[in-house]
């Protein structure tokens, strides 16, 4: 019988499976959405009819639910070979995947200071899926991992070293499996190997980040100790002056409040006052609405600004890699960031960029470009269940 492998994502009133053959080719994807609310609903790759969930259903129950769509599609008439789980926050006890035991768990729990509304989550599904499947493998695959090789100089602040010693107060970076699908992919295009391969990677999302890559391992990002630092994003600031707190302080604003604005009402939604989404935003500005048209603006100002901060950490750049929900289908966004890298010897083709790199393997420049530029669709989620397969494999290797 075919080995499959479950692909397992918990957001905060979300969850995404993702089933995998043995090949590793995707099968089959189910999402639930409005969990712990009165809304609740799931459905199977996007299909009109949805999963009836009770109101307020758990993560628990989601999975369960949608476990049982695949195994009456006939999608899954197993237990799965091996369940791979997103982790946001490894912080430093992880620099790779891990099989899931109760020593890793306790691991996990003790990050949840550095990503406490992502990490109780990601637990929440471990713990439901391993009650759901108790002798199938399982593996985390954490978002921090692969900026584990960030040398010092990247990686801590500018802070006592106090900070550093007892709170672990540093960058960890965010969008990992992301950015190492990236230089994959990158290397395979440009027919190099991932270890001879340094591109600069753009995750270009509602959260957005970017990453230096030398020679297939990371060495510089634009996230910080949590995934608010850095480019502008759907619903998050991005850089802020920290001075700001002191300022808004002075103005009766509390942390909680300053904290929310932060993550929830600022980047392109806080600036446009409408929306977090860059489709959406185009069509404003296309009509006239300025604050959307700023929203752009600054956003793609922004990410140029740290591309070219990015190339202070490598040697040689063999490709700028566009991915991401925006990264990959907006061709506005690359023009207006391309526009602002010309002294840098960055051209693009407007043909090739306005078919998203579609028929040209990825490439978007113009002959005339210094560098390759490439946009390649990414898949966290393959990431993960190759992981999880390799892990189930050979666990000495954990």
């Amino acid at each position: 019988m075919e080995d499959t492998i479950l692909v397992v994502n918990c957001g905060s009133s979300s969850l995404k499976l993702a089933l995998f053959d043995g090949q590793h080719r995707r099968k089959a994807s189910g999402i639930a959405e409005g969990l712990l609310g009165d809304e609740s609903f799931a459905q199977i790759n996007g299909k009109d009819e949805k999963i009836e969930l009770a109101p307020g259903a758990s993560h628990a129950e989601a999975l369960e639910a949608l476990v049982s769509a695949f195994r009456r599609l006939g999608l899954m008439p197993s237990d799965p070979f091996a369940i791979g789980h997103r982790v946001v926050h490894g912080g430093e006890a992880f620099h790779k995947a891990t099989l899931i035991d109760d020593s890793a768990l306790s691991s996990i729990e003790a990050c949840a200071g550095l990503a406490p509304l992502h990490n109780p989550i990601n637990l929440s599904g471990i713990n439901a899926s391993r009650e759901l499947f108790p002798a199938v493998p399982q593996i985390a695959v954490f978002d921090t991992a692969f900026h584990q090789t960030l040398p010092q100089k990247a990686y801590l602040y500018a802070l006592p070293g106090a900070w550093y010693r007892d709170w672990n107060v540093r960058r960890y970076g965010f969008h990992g499996t992301s950015h190492y699908f990236m230089v994959m992919e990158a290397a395979r295009l440009l027919s190099r190997t991932p270890a001879t391969t340094s591109i600069i990677s753009a995750h270009l999302g509602n959260g957005c980040s970017i990453a230096a890559i030398r020679d297939g391992i990371s060495v510089d990002t634009s996230m910080g100790l949590t995934p608010l630092e850095g480019l502008v994003m759907g619903t998050r600031s991005g850089d802020v002056d920290p001075g700001i707190f002191d300022f808004l302080s002075t103005q009766g604003v509390s942390a909680d409040e300053v904290h929310n604005a932060l993550n929830h009402q600022s980047g392109l939604l806080g600036i446009s006052g409408q929306t977090n989404d860059m489709r959406s935003l185009c069509e404003l500005a296309d009509h006239g609405h300025k604050p959307s048209a700023l929203a752009i603006d600054i956003f793609c100002f922004r990410l140029a600004k740290y591309v070219g901060a990015m190339m202070a950490s490598l040697s040689r750049l063999d490709a700028l890699v566009f991915t991401g929900g925006i990264g990959e289908n907006s061709a506005r966004v690359r023009q207006k960031t391309i526009e602002h890298l010309h002294l840098m010897g960055f051209e693009l083709n407007t043909g090739f960029n306005e078919l998203d790199g579609q028929h040209m393997n990825g490439h978007i420049e113009s002959t005339g470009s210094r560098f390759p530029i490439l946009v390649i669709p990414t898949d966290e989620e393959l990431v993960i269940a190759r992981e999880a397969s390799r892990l189930a494999d050979t666990p000495e290797t954990a």
